[in-house]
């Protein structure tokens, strides 16, 4: 397989890396606060929007593709913040196996 050639110019967002940290709350159980590991440069491409019904009201689920550079910092279960919108990792893979670019699939946060 060819290596996947992406222009620089493409990965223009930038967008903090954030780790999810759990605080106590006392009772036994906790709450989940993020924390930023780091920024990055990214693409940010939607995928789809699912729509269904819970609990009586309507609910969406948007999906996005990230591309970035390749870095050992972006796993599963982190998130991408851009701005007020996080978009929380699913899946990480190396297209081309080059260990060059990552692509993620994500979920954003409502």
């Amino acid at each position: 397989m060819a290596p996947l050639f992406l222009d620089p110019g493409v990965f223009n967002r930038r967008v903090a890396l954030d780790q999810p940290v759990v605080a106590a709350d006392g009772a036994g159980g906790g709450e989940t606060g993020w924390q930023e590991v780091r920024e990055l440069s990214v693409r940010i491409e939607p995928l789809s929007v699912a729509s269904r019904e819970r609990f009586d009201q309507r609910e969406a689920t948007v999906t996005h593709r990230v591309l970035c550079r390749a870095n050992d910092a972006v796993d599963r279960g982190l998130s991408f913040r851009l701005g007020g919108r996080r978009l929380i990792i699913l899946s990480v893979h190396d297209p081309d196996e080059s260990r060059r670019y990552l692509v993620c699939r994500c979920e954003e946060e409502r």
